[in-house]
């Protein structure tokens, strides 16, 4: 009996793989230049020669969605790297010592997770200054708890398997067994977690570039044209519409993908 499609795998994989693809393709070649200036040709509606328009300064639209999405792709994949690699190991460190030092790893997630997170990302980039490196930094900080939380879950569950004691009875001590037998086990479920903040950090990269603390001019942003868009509705709607579906399919895509994930691993069980 053949496995049913798994739909929501594919249609999530396809959106993420054009985005991505996007971004990658814009770093070798858009159609037009994103920040070179043209006013004569200002605001121009979609036509054959600029598929989705030009903006108020004449730049072509579809040359800033795709320069957009390199920076939204950036910003989002080293942030929850760097969640990742300072989460992960924590969580793995908590559910493998307990006592005395997961309650210090775990309340300090607390702490953390006090705060809402797209406003203590706004503090951080008012306090460190606007640009690209420091959303890294504040959409990263507020990835380590989640991603420490899961890590700590699915860890505590390994440790009641028979694997785990055999490890223990051959002498390896609980660091070893984490790294060497229990992480490999924690992919799926990680990998799932990955696409979720991935997401998470497409939305909030757009945020805090929408008020002006993400990447600054002349690097596109999908927010910063969504800002820039805001007073121009009217007049010109395709430039809030365009950057406002590029978050929205690739948030979709992800989402998508992540669920598809989950059912995949799912199934496998």
């Amino acid at each position: 009996m053949t496995r049913p499609r798994n739909w929501n795998l594919l249609a999530g994989a396809v959106i993420t793989a054009g985005f991505l693809l996007l971004a990658a393709v814009s770093v070798f070649w858009t159609p037009f230049d994103p920040t070179a200036l043209a006013i004569v040709d200002k605001l121009q509606a979609p036509t054959v020669h600029h598929w989705f328009g030009t903006d108020q300064l004449g730049r072509d639209v579809l040359s800033m969605i795709m320069s957009g999405a390199r920076t939204s792709v950036g910003v989002a994949l080293v942030a929850v790297l760097l969640g990742a690699c300072v989460g992960v190991p924590s969580g793995l460190a908590a559910a493998a010592r307990r006592g005395a030092i997961d309650e210090f790893i775990m309340r300090g997630n607390d702490l953390i997770f006090a705060f809402p997170a797209l406003l203590s990302a706004i503090l951080i980039t008012a306090v460190l200054g606007p640009g690209a490196i420091n959303a890294i930094i504040a959409i990263g900080i507020f990835n380590i708890p989640v991603f420490a939380r899961v890590a700590r879950a699915g860890a505590l569950q390994q440790w009641t398997r028979d694997y785990t004691l055999a490890a223990r009875t051959s002498g390896k001590n609980v660091f070893r067994i984490s790294f060497e037998h229990i992480f490999p086990n924690l992919y799926a479920l990680l990998l799932v977690q990955v696409t979720i903040q991935f997401s998470l950090g497409i939305i909030a990269e757009a945020g805090l570039s929408y008020v002006g603390l993400g990447a600054q001019p002349p690097t596109a942003s999908w927010g910063r044209m969504l800002n820039d868009a805001q007073t121009l509705t009217a007049l010109a709607p395709y430039l809030a519409i365009v950057p406002g579906l590029a978050v929205l399919l690739f948030v979709l895509g992800l989402n998508l993908l992540g669920e598809g994930l989950r059912q995949r691993t799912e199934r496998a069980s």
